[in-house]
């Protein structure tokens, strides 16, 4: 097995890496997120431990960057900072696991483990459906390149249709997954909020991808 570590502290990165190879690991170490990137690109790890705030690109411009180039190597992101909005920052551009320092040795070899146990699954850091991209992490949204500003729910809604693109969704499928079980609402609320997407996503690019399928629901056309 074959971990690379991503530390620009020279005692950290020595200390994982002494305890990665006592555990059996081949270990190769990078400072820096340009060195991170290309050996996450030109080698295929098993696993990388990648400190977040390390010399620019950060951990998660890198995490994003690798998995837009469509590298699934599991990765466990290091952090000094435990806020609830880092994690979650590091999580949506890509990483698999999240430690916060300081923590024990013992406890990063067994985190460590269970991510070589899994099988790297495509998790695109970017859905893109003809012309038009939404980047979860990122929380934006492009048309041909152009951004394109939508509220939470508009936001949920496209990316949601945007994940079975080509399919018919009704409108009980997507109250399922875009409104929460507290919504008792009734399912015009669907029709509500494509007709706004489509007021934002369509027609000022001359578009009609969001179509719909009578007595189905809606469907955005690849």
């Amino acid at each position: 097995m074959r971990v690379l570590v991503v530390e620009d502290d020279p005692a950290m990165s020595s200390m994982l890496t002494r305890g990665l190879r006592r555990a059996g690991y081949a270990v190769d170490a990078v400072a820096n997120g340009t060195d991170a990137v290309w050996s996450m690109t030109e080698v295929p790890y098993d696993a990388v431990v990648l400190d977040a705030m390390i010399p620019a690109p950060d951990g998660f411009e890198v995490c994003r960057r690798v998995r837009a180039a469509e590298v699934w190597t599991p990765v466990l992101m290091l952090t000094a900072r435990d806020a609830t909005a880092d994690k979650v920052r590091g999580l949506d551009a890509g990483a698999d696991d999240y430690l916060t320092k300081p923590f024990a040795l013992d406890e990063l070899l067994a985190r460590v483990r269970a991510l070589v146990r899994r099988r790297p699954a495509e998790r695109p850091a970017a859905l893109t459906v003809g012309d038009l991209t939404l980047d979860p992490a990122a929380r934006t949204v492009h048309r041909g390149g152009t951004p394109v500003v939508l509220s939470a729910k508009e936001f949920a809604l496209l990316h949601e249709l945007m994940r079975h693109p080509g399919e018919a969704l009704s409108r009980t499928h997507l109250i399922e997954h875009v409104w929460d079980f507290a919504y008792d609402g009734g399912s015009n609320v669907v029709d509500v909020y494509v007709r706004h997407l489509r007021e934002k996503v369509d027609r000022p690019f001359g578009r009609e991808s969001i179509r719909t399928v009578r007595g189905a629901g809606y469907r955005l056309d690849p």
